[in-house]
């Protein structure tokens, strides 16, 4: 089977039918209806090894309360690191991991959602040259880990030292007093982390894998688990053989004796106009820091986030993260020391939190900055396998090893692991995608499928037009949402499927287009 051998790769499609329908067979309960596997959550992890037990001949099911990439995975920086954070820290293993899954995204499985960006590090006069000069030998040992991870010279290119001439021409809004140049360093860049999500749960069903949004678990045992359809209430059993809990920042609250330490990251969303032209990405570093920056990253859409914070987390973990305006007042004050613009707070159009899975080792101390990004997998007494921390970055791999976990709990047959290999739903090779005759921006969202989508907006022109004023999407992408990518409201279409809804006012705005996409797609059914 090759995903790249159509633009629409065959059983990719999900929808509110085909939802209704795989629910319906898993609830029969004959013997037919037991799968190989039942996943619990559908982020980036949770997507990933349905997938990963699919491609080795697994029947999956992989249910979420929400949506795909409600949690978690949709307020990521949208970048896929190549582990120097991890290297600065000492950890080597981590390091080269995230180079290594960075590689496979880049160059075999989603280089139509990946692709390198440029970042700048301005020598400010708040960064000293023994500071400038660990940054530039942290970059080159950054580089290093390319080559260890065997990724191509020219999928991410050299860094290398700016003037300050070269620096503000790549970032115009830095403050020119005292500026010495810039050290420009590339890393992966995603067109969107929940899109990336939304590719790997098609991937999966095009494997076979049933993937049933709306569905909560209420109990996990090792057999299965008592679910509920939040569509109408209707609470049922589904019967697996083996159980991954890859529930995220809420795996605790399925299984026993998995203690998590939650950890806030938050993100600011500007107007691009308030920043100017930026070429490039900015690393400012965070006064009195050494080894943490602020990332400034330009979207291409008309918006720009600045983040991150890292900071622990208590209590219930909610379902959609609050932003403290704390974060926001750190977050600005840090723009400011770097900036020759003003950013004021009533500038900050949207903003959004999210919690880091990490688990709780009990003898770290300290920052939850200082918590190891290295992932678990742990299987419990009842034998439930549950995977938490990690990163987006190496999601991939957490999956494989939840996977190889759960063939072991459960005593199943199944073939090596293939998603190393495995091209993602729109992946192609970069000259087939710059062949296409279509907007670069659909191309950089939906790859090989960018064609489907405008083909729509041909169609009827009134989904070609976008549905908010200087911002790109169409009607066009809302409907092909609900027909392919298994939208079901308007929260799936404009918070998830298209990032709309993190500004507020624009979601208002586009909630409208939103409601028709999904009445034209009942009227086809």
């Amino acid at each position: 089977m090759n995903p790249t051998s159509s633009p629409a790769l065959p059983g990719s499609s999900l929808n509110a039918r085909r939802r209704l329908s795989e629910l319906g067979r898993l609830a029969d309960g004959d013997a037919g209806s037991v799968v190989d596997v039942l996943v619990v959550g559908l982020g980036a992890t949770g997507a990933g090894a349905a997938l990963d037990a699919a491609t080795r001949g697994l029947t999956v099911a992989a249910i979420d309360a929400h949506d795909l990439a409600f949690g978690t995975s949709r307020w990521s920086s949208k970048l896929i690191h190549g582990g120097l954070r991890y290297l600065a820290s000492g950890q080597l293993d981590v390091a080269h991991e995230s180079a290594v899954e960075r590689g496979i995204l880049m160059e075999r499985t989603a280089p139509h959602l990946v692709r390198a960006q440029p970042f700048v590090l301005p020598l400010t006069p708040l960064v000293s040259r023994g500071q400038a000069a660990l940054a530039r030998a942290g970059f080159l040992a950054g580089d290093l880990l390319r080559v260890g991870a065997r990724t191509a010279r020219s999928t991410l290119p050299q860094p290398r030292t700016l003037s300050a001439v070269e620096t503000r021409h790549l970032a115009p809004a830095l403050r020119p007093t005292g500026l010495r140049g810039g050290l420009l360093s590339w890393d992966g860049r995603l067109s969107d982390d929940a899109r990336l999500v939304t590719a790997i749960a098609r991937t999966a069903a095009a494997y076979g894998a049933r993937v049933l949004t709306r569905t909560r678990a209420l109990e996990l045992h090792r057999d299965g688990a008592l679910v509920r359809d939040e569509t109408t209430g209707q609470v049922l059993r589904i019967r697996a053989r083996t159980v991954v809990n890859a529930a995220g920042v809420w795996a605790g609250g399925l299984v026993d004796d998995v203690r998590l330490r939650p950890s806030r990251g938050t993100h600011l969303v500007l107007r691009s106009e308030d920043l100017g032209r930026l070429s490039a990405g900015l690393h400012i570093p965070i006064p009195g820091e050494t080894n943490r920056f602020v990332l400034v990253l330009p979207q291409g859409d008309g918006r720009v986030y600045v983040g991150l914070t890292d900071e622990p987390v208590d209590g219930d973990i909610p379902d959609v993260p609050e932003v403290p305006e704390t974060d926001i007042g750190f977050l600005l004050d840090v723009l400011g020391s770097a900036l020759d613009v003003t950013v004021q707070r009533a500038d900050v159009v949207g903003a959004f939190a999210g919690l880091r899975p990490l688990l709780d080792t009990r003898d770290a101390a300290g920052r939850t900055a200082d918590i190891s990004r290295k992932h678990a997998v742990l299987t419990s007494p009842s034998g439930v396998v549950t995977v938490v921390g990690g990163k987006l970055t190496t999601y991939r791999r957490m999956a494989q090893d939840a996977v190889d976990a759960a063939v072991t709990a459960g005593g199943l047959t199944a073939g090596p692991c293939r998603t190393a290999s495995v091209p993602l739903v729109g992946a192609a090779r970069p000259q087939t995608l710059a062949g296409l005759d279509v907007p670069a921006r659909l191309v950089y969202r939906y790859g090989s499928e960018a064609p489907a989508v405008h083909a729509l907006g041909l169609e009827d022109p009134a989904l070609a037009r976008p549905v908010v004023p200087g911002h790109p999407v169409t009607g066009a992408e809302l409907v092909w949402a609900v027909r392919h990518e298994g939208a079901l409201d308007t929260s799936d279409l404009l918070d998830r499927r298209t990032r709309i809804g993190l500004v507020p006012e624009d979601r208002a705005t586009a909630e409208g287009a939103a409601r028709e996409a999904l009445a034209r797609t009942a009227q086809v059914e």
